[in-house]
């Protein structure tokens, strides 16, 4: 066994194999010296100041005192523009950071001409448009949503992608993109084809689509604002924005009638997400199947007594059906089959499947069945009996999903089971006209100074991101 002593040193990194008795492997680290830090990243130096570990004696913090007092007193300059520039970029606590910022954004709001972005063009769309009336001229623009209104559409919840930019920017808006308008545009002309001839000719219109792409490119955001515009289209859409909890966590029992397994608190928490925005349309639409729901093992409470099946009026609805799931733990599994065969036959409404961390349907679940009393077999994503229902794609259904790679899932082959061939579409990260409109955007949120932003600053921070939104929104404040 060998020791490692990793030392770093005004830029250098050094690695030093010494010898060592076995179980007693220890690693020596010096901190970097804030030389070092400062010859390496500038911008970072005041990060290695605040969490470096030197020495907190009485001497240093006094000093440390005495030369905050004198940098409060400058003597020559503008001292407004000193202080503007300490509270929002310098070195003032977090409370006061946020409430400078918070300030100048209010100010802000008076003054339109701020609102350009890249080439003179607007920076947001009109306050009027609606996410149906976004068309190939509003590329490179934000979308205003009201927050409130936009959590009400998609009571499921938000993407964490979404979340992490409203956060951040201190304003709910997101980038209207080329790859989310032909998203939008390939199911709009599945559901009501055009009269006329279309710029898209030629254009290959796909029922089923897989997102496929790079860790933070933005397909959550996709599929999320794809629901938000089909339900304001008066569409039937059942949402997973977390396909990976159908899998994780929960009972689980083997049914003998099926072979599969049954995940009953997964299933009534699937009912009650897609009946909390779709309960108006579905008290309208009629079941067409009218067989029994055959009861299987509840959560915790084992096999109902004295009962095999429920049956199903024939004036019930199809939220009458969802109720009996979510009231009936036995039920709640066969509910969701039967759910997934009702929403093939209906031909009211447009109907469109979501799913995202679809990749964790292609995947070992959390759950394993004992062989030996010292062995257990992982049990297949595809054994679910939920998951079963819903994960095939060789239909004629409406169905998008997309792939997380936040969910550590692994690389999938490209040809996978029960999907089409043509299915899986690469999912673009920012082109460097998207990243420019970004970049505004984020000077125009106050996340990046206007002294330091030029061109040559905003398209190193793209080509160090190499187009990863997350990343280039963590980095847009480090421009210097």
């Amino acid at each position: 066994m060998w020791k490692y002593g990793l030392r770093i040193a005004a830029g250098n990194v050094k690695l030093n194999r010494k010898s060592s008795i076995l179980n007693n492997t220890v690693c020596h680290f010096s901190p970097p010296t804030s030389a070092a830090v400062g010859t390496l990243f500038p911008s970072l130096d005041h990060v290695h100041r605040c969490f470096s570990s030197s020495k907190s004696t009485k001497s240093s913090i006094t000093k440390t005192k005495k030369s905050e007092g004198k940098k409060s007193k400058p003597k020559g300059g503008d001292p407004g523009a000193a202080g503007a520039e300490e509270g929002e970029f310098g070195a003032a606590g977090g409370d006061d950071l946020e409430a400078g910022r918070a300030k100048r954004l209010a100010d802000d709001e008076k003054i339109p001409s701020l609102d350009v972005g890249p080439n003179g063009r607007p920076l947001f769309t009109p306050k009027d448009t609606t996410l149906s009336q976004l068309t190939h001229k509003d590329i490179g623009s934000y979308f205003k949503f009201d927050e409130a209104a936009l959590k009400a559409v998609l009571p499921e919840g938000l993407a964490s992608g979404i979340e992490d930019e409203f956060n951040e920017s201190w304003r709910p808006a997101l980038l209207v993109r080329k790859s989310y308008l032909a998203l939008r545009d390939n199911f709009r002309r599945i559901a009501d084809p055009p009269m006329w001839p279309s710029d898209s000719k030629g254009v290959k219109l796909q029922k089923q689509i897989v997102l496929d792409g790079p860790v933070k490119c933005g397909k959550s955001i996709a599929l999320a604002m794809l629901v938000h515009w089909a339900r304001d289209e008066g569409w039937l859409v059942l949402y997973a924005p977390k396909g990976r909890d159908w899998t994780h966590g929960g009972y689980f029992y083997k049914n003998p009638h099926t072979g599969f397994w049954d995940t009953p608190l997964q299933a009534e928490n699937i009912l009650k997400d897609f009946v909390k925005f779709n309960e108006s349309r579905l008290r309208e639409l009629r079941c067409k199947i009218h067989d029994p729901i055959v009861l299987g093992e509840g959560a915790g409470v084992g096999y109902l007594k004295g009962a095999d099946a429920m049956p199903i009026p024939e004036d019930s609805t199809l939220y009458d059906l969802v109720q009996m799931g979510i009231k009936s733990t036995h039920a709640a599994v066969n509910v969701v089959v039967r759910l997934r065969k009702e929403l093939s036959v209906v031909k009211d409404v447009p109907v469109l499947i979501v799913i995202d961390q679809y990749n964790s349907w292609f995947t070992f679940s959390e759950f394993e069945e004992p062989v030996t009393p010292r062995s257990c077999r992982p049990i297949h994503a595809r054994e679910l009996t939920t998951v079963n229902a819903f994960r095939s794609m060789m239909h004629e259904d409406m169905m998008v999903g997309a792939f997380s790679h936040s969910t550590a899932v692994g690389k999938l082959r490209k040809d996978l089971p029960d999907v089409p061939v043509d299915a899986r579409q690469q999912f673009p990260r920012y082109s460097l006209d998207e990243a420019e409109a970004v970049c505004y955007y984020y000077l125009r949120q106050r996340l990046v100074r206007r002294e330091v932003f030029n061109e040559e600053n905003w398209k190193k921070i793209y080509y160090l991101a190499n187009g990863n939104g997350a990343e280039m929104r963590w980095l847009a404040p480090f421009m210097r």
